[in-house]
């Protein structure tokens, strides 16, 4: 009962940071799983449909934009993945994480495997869940500000992102604490739109 759990978001300028546990079922398995970033984002979403239909237990869970900017993007993606492993519903013997880090607050014996999400199955499931659910809040997101262009960009930093704020100012949405929004932020007074 190990679980696979990655994250998705910390680069960007607005939005939560995501992450995802997932225990697969080794009865059922999933083709094609693969790190996120380098699948199609139709073909993302047909897993993460799959993901959820066979695996034996899923949790995606976040840290919100407040929580980013008091403890800092690592602090606040170690909190969201210690959420997705207390939530999932069956209670794994271990995790298997990411990265070069094991989140503290884990209440299971953590291994951080470095690109693991292109080599463990359940952390591949677990990036695209992560990543699913961020792009759908950022799509939402979009659907309330459309000037901004977050369904394209998905709060990155791009050239749009930073016209966009400076033409339309910073949203609650954005991470106070990030460079970009932090000098728009001292070069205006700190007003939020």
């Amino acid at each position: 009962m190990i679980c696979g759990v990655d994250e998705a978001g910390r680069g960007p300028l607005a939005g939560a940071v995501f992450a995802a546990a997932v225990i697969l079922d080794p009865d059922r398995p999933i083709a094609g799983l693969a790190d996120s970033k380098v699948l199609s984002e139709a073909r993302r979403d047909a897993l993460a449909a799959e993901i959820k239909a066979r695996a034996l237990a899923w949790c995606v869970a976040s840290a919100s934009v407040e929580e980013i900017d008091r403890l800092n993007i690592l602090q606040a993606t170690m909190l969201a993945m210690t959420r997705a492993v207390a939530g999932l519903k069956i209670a794994p013997t271990a995790a298997q994480i990411d990265g070069n880090r094991v989140p503290k607050g884990l209440s299971v014996p953590g291994e951080a495997i470095v690109k693991g999400d292109a080599k463990v199955p359940a952390i591949s499931a677990a990036s695209i869940l992560a990543k699913t659910a961020r792009d759908a809040e950022l799509v939402a997101l979009d659907a309330v500000h459309p000037a901004y262009g977050f369904a394209r960009h998905k709060g990155y930093p791009t050239a749009e992102h930073l016209a966009a704020i400076e033409a339309h100012g910073v949203l609650a949405a954005h991470r106070k604490s990030f460079g970009p929004v932090k000098r728009w932020l001292i070069q205006h007074q700190g007003e939020l739109f």
